[in-house]
């Protein structure tokens, strides 16, 4: 009986590697999936897709697009694709709710997408006091608040805070509901328009590296597919020079406009809101300083206020969320 069920396990065994081996002579090798959204650093990947450049590297990589954010995070950690562009912040969470990832790349950071705005009337943050502040609370514009208010020798007890999903921010700063509101692009840019005078008191520009965006890939999928995702990683840079080459700038507006459903002129204003990172941005970058310039001295800022706020309970380490080999790797 022993002898029968062993023959079983083994015909079980080569019927998959049959079958493994015959799915991929028929569809080639396995396709990575990646997430991504409505964030210009992420939206970039848009100009290697539409000039075949994962092809020439023989990496077969499909996106998928999701409108809102919290979509493609939501897919990320139900397995249906193999990484996600998202915030190091968020990057946390999802690992502390058991969907650890590691950041392979650095997109962008914030360079004044994140924003808090105030009413006709309000020129500074410290015209805040007393007033209310309508953000989402535990997510990476709470963390702004803080921020501002920290540099402006005020604590969060000197504030109201009103807690608002972030896409309803510039109706409540539109309404009187608020004295001012947290959001990053294009909720932002929607205050802005509607509520005439209105201003930024205090933008992501004013404390650089406190968010940064990155591609954020499975533990399960780097291992087994590490080289493809290091081609991935050769992918980007080549469209980091692309956006860096003025000569180019009217098709880069075209492509990542269209993409956003926005006017190229609109989208010039959020580009210019981040700060696209390079080979060299990179590697300075993932240096390991507590300093915001670095992504495991913003990870730690992000961590504390993660446990502060009770978003999760234990620390994260690090460490482990920090993939540095492909870009120590590059010249």
């Amino acid at each position: 009986m022993k002898r029968l069920l062993n023959s079983f396990k083994l015909f079980i065994i080569m019927i998959f590697i049959i079958n493994t081996i015959f799915i991929n002579n028929i569809y080639g090798e396995p396709i990575l999936k990646i997430g991504y959204s409505d964030w210009p650093g992420w939206i970039a990947w848009e100009i290697g897709i539409q000039k075949n450049w994962f092809k020439e590297e023989n990496v077969e990589a499909s996106f998928f697009w999701y409108s809102a954010y919290a979509e493609s995070l939501d897919a990320f950690a139900s397995g249906k694709v193999d990484a996600v562009c998202m915030t190091n912040c968020d990057a946390l969470v999802l690992g502390a709710n058991g969907k650890h990832s590691k950041g392979i790349l650095i997109n962008d950071f914030s360079n004044g997408n994140d924003m808090i705005i105030a009413k006709p009337g309000i020129t500074k943050i410290i015209d805040l006091k007393n007033k209310k502040i309508g953000l989402e609370i535990g997510l990476l514009e709470h963390l702004l608040v803080l921020s501002a208010l920290e540099k402006n020798e005020m604590k969060e007890s000197d504030v109201i805070i009103v807690n608002i999903p972030t896409d309803k921010t510039p109706l409540a700063l539109e309404s009187g509901k608020v004295d001012a509101i947290a959001a990053w692009q294009p909720s932002a840019g929607e205050a802005l328009k509607n509520v005439p005078a209105s201003k930024p008191i205090f933008t992501s520009a004013d404390t650089k590296g406190l968010i940064y965006d990155l591609l954020f890939v499975s533990d399960e999928s780097l291992k087994i597919h590490s080289e493809k995702w290091k081609k991935v990683v050769k992918v980007w840079f080549k469209i980091v020079d692309y956006i860096k080459n003025p000569a180019n700038k009217d098709e880069i507006l075209k492509i990542l406009s269209q993409r956003a459903n926005m006017t190229p002129q609109e989208y010039d204003t959020i580009l210019k809101g981040i700060f696209i990172m390079d080979i060299p941005a990179n590697k300075r970058a993932y240096i390991k300083k507590d300093s915001l310039n670095s992504i495991f001295g913003s990870c730690k800022n992000a961590n504390n206020f993660n446990v502060k706020y009770k978003i999760y309970k234990d620390y994260q380490d690090i460490d482990s969320y920090i993939y540095p080999d492909f870009i120590n790797s590059l010249q």
